[in-house]
C-alpha cells in the first residue's frame, strides 16, 4: 500500500471521460484516502447507450477488484437506475459477492444520502429530460415522494457549463412554486454546482443533497474517516451515520 492511500483505497468507474467531477471528488475528500478511477466513454447520454453500459461496467469492477480495493463505486445513476431500485440492488449484491469487495451505485448512494438526513419528499433537479425521467422513476421506486423534479435541459457534453448561479435559481424556483418539501437533490455529477449548496441550504431552510458531495460523504463513511468539511452543507458537515 502506497503511503498516500493509508486510509484506504476506493476503486471508480466513471460513465464518461470529460473533467469536473473526478477532481472536485479528490479535493473534497480527506487526505489518505486513495482514488483509482477507470472511465467509461458515454458522450452522447442517450438510452441506447446507459441501456447497454452495464457489461462494461461490471469488466472494470472486476479488474478494480483484482487490484485490491477496499470498494468499488460504479458512478452514474442513469445505466444503473433504469435497472429498478431492485434489481440494481440485487446486482451490486452480486457483484459484491462475486469480486469479493463492496460495491455501491451513486443511485444507492443518492437513495441513502436523501434518508440518513431525514428526507422523505424532495425537490430534484437534473440537467437532462431523459435523466429527470429515469431519476423520478427509481426514486419514487425507492419510497420518496418527488414533489417536483425539472431539468435544466441541455446537450449531454455541455452538462458541465451549467453555472452555479443558474442551478441556484432553478431549484429556488421550483421549490417556492411546489410549497417547499424535507429537502433538495441535485442530482448528476457533471455540473460543478458543490458550491451553492451551502447557500441554498441557508437560503431555502431545508438539506440539500448533491451527488458529489453525496459520493464523498459515503466514501468516507464506509471507510470510518471522520473529517468534517465546511463549506458544502450540512452532509459533509456533520457527517451523519448512514441509513440504506
Amino acid at each position: 500500500m502506497h503511503y498516500t492511500m493509508w486510509r484506504g483505497v476506493v476503486g471508480l468507474v466513471k460513465p464518461t471521460r470529460r473533467p469536473g467531477s473526478l477532481e472536485e471528488l479528490i479535493r473534497m475528500l480527506p487526505s489518505g484516502i486513495g482514488i483509482v478511477p477507470l472511465l467509461l466513454n458515454v458522450r452522447e447520454g442517450s438510452h441506447d447507450e446507459f441501456s447497454s453500459a452495464i457489461p462494461f461496467y461490471e469488466k472494470y469492477v472486476a479488474e478494480l477488484a483484482e487490484q485490491g480495493m477496499d470498494m468499488i463505486h460504479p458512478g452514474g445513476t442513469p445505466a444503473f437506475m433504469m435497472l429498478g431500485y431492485d434489481e440494481e440492488r440485487r446486482t451490486t449484491d452480486a457483484w459484491s459477492k462475486k469480486y469479493k469487495t463492496p460495491v455501491f451505485t451513486a443511485g444507492q448512494n443518492h437513495v441513502c444520502a436523501l434518508r440518513s438526513m431525514g428526507i422523505k419528499s424532495f425537490i430534484g433537479a437534473s440537467y437532462s429530460k431523459l435523466q429527470n425521467q429515469i431519476v423520478t422513476k427509481y426514486m419514487t421506486q425507492a419510497g420518496f415522494h418527488v414533489k417536483s423534479m425539472e431539468p435544466i435541459d441541455v446537450p449531454f457534453n455541455k452538462a458541465g457549463q451549467i453555472s452555479p448561479e443558474e442551478c441556484y435559481a432553478h431549484v429556488k424556483k421550483l421549490f417556492v412554486e411546489a410549497g417547499g418539501a424535507d429537502g433538495i437533490y441535485i442530482q448528476g455529477g457533471a455540473w460543478r454546482t458543490e458550491g451553492i449548496v451551502e447557500t441554498l441550504e441557508r437560503d431555502l431552510q431545508v438539506p440539500v443533497i448533491h451527488a458529489n458531495v453525496a459520493q464523498a460523504w459515503e466514501i468516507m463513511k464506509r471507510l470510518r474517516v471522520h473529517e468534517p468539511k465546511q463549506g458544502l452543507g450540512t452532509l459533509l458537515r456533520e457527517l451523519p451515520p448512514m441509513i440504506e
